[in-house]
């Protein structure tokens, strides 16, 4: 049998789903193929599906890998399974049918697809127009992530002032995602609002290393405090998806504490140390942050009070 056609199958829960072509090497640099990332992605399931249960997803899909045709899918193609959810949502003109990934099969299906990173919403299917996480996006001008490490730490602390939970993730790529969970009471100009406020009352606190601008000739060597996500149908990398660059590394949440870490970058997790990206899952770094997330109400007060 040809490579081409060398197909497999993984039982998960009560589907079947086939694998096509699993030896096909998604990472060249690396050797890395199909079936790795469908391993990988097995190992995460308990973790990673229900940070994605019931939100609409882009899925960013690479089917011969590194070096390949890379493209965002946002649309669910005819030839998913029926068992797969979908969620038909409103776009400007029309409708939008994104993929759902509410089980193990589905994230394992994905995988097959050759989807390497998952973007999620930041609101839900059920409730589309009103977010229940806002996303602070902290990405250095360089490469120099101790400005993200300080950064993250002034963030948290008026996060803490403000009385609103975050929790952190290093986004595999340059930065750090910090996310407050919200409680879905607020639309996403209230909540883009608050989040914008917030940025620049932390600017404000730190103007030499910090800024709000949007025109990068404008920000100099400062970091540029990122809130665009936070408007409706825009996404954010999901936790524990592999991102497309090579030695496959993840983006991964971590705590507080791991903040402290000088060796810490946005790339510390990787396929090249699967055990230890199951070592920091099972850590369960967020598990300090209540579930329920916060009304913005009183923060904004707070917030209003501290401008």
């Amino acid at each position: 049998m040809s490579n081409a056609d060398h197909t497999d199958s993984v039982r998960a829960g009560r589907h079947t789903v086939q694998l096509h072509r699993p030896d096909k090497v998604l990472f060249p640099d690396d050797g890395f193929t199909k079936a790795d990332v469908v391993d990988y992605y097995g190992r995460v399931a308990a973790a990673m599906v229900p940070q994605l249960r019931g939100r609409p997803l882009m899925l960013e899909r690479l089917p011969e890998g590194l070096g390949g045709p890379q493209f965002m899918q946002k649309d669910t193609p005819d030839h998913y399974p029926d068992w797969i959810r979908r969620a038909e949502v409103a776009k400007e003109g029309g409708t939008v049918t994104h993929t759902v990934c509410d089980d193990k099969a589905t994230l394992l299906f994905l995988a097959d697809q050759a989807c390497l990173t998952l973007h999620r919403w930041l609101s839900r299917a059920d409730r589309p127009d009103t977010p229940d996480r806002l996303v602070f996006d902290l990405d250095p001008p360089g490469d120099d992530f101790e400005s993200v490490r300080r950064a993250a730490r002034w963030l948290t602390d008026l996060l803490d002032e403000l009385g609103l939970p975050a929790v952190l993730m290093t986004t595999g790529s340059k930065g750090l995602h910090v996310t407050v969970p919200l409680d879905g009471h607020s639309d996403f100009d209230a909540s883009r609002g608050f989040a914008q406020q917030v940025a620049e009352v932390l600017a404000a606190r730190h103007p030499d290393r910090l800024t709000t601008a949007v025109r990068k000739k404008a920000r100099g060597n400062r970091l540029y405090l990122d809130v665009q996500r936070n408007a409706y149908a825009q996404t954010a990398v999901a936790p524990w998806s592999i991102r497309p660059k090579p030695g496959a590394p993840v983006a991964t949440p971590i705590s507080r504490r791991q903040l402290a870490d000088r060796e810490l970058t946005a790339r510390s997790w990787s396929l090249k140390d699967v055990a230890g990206v199951l070592e920091q899952m099972r850590s369960r770094p967020w598990s300090g942050v209540p579930g329920r997330g916060r009304s913005l109400r009183a923060a904004r007060k707070r917030l209003d009070a501290l401008g």
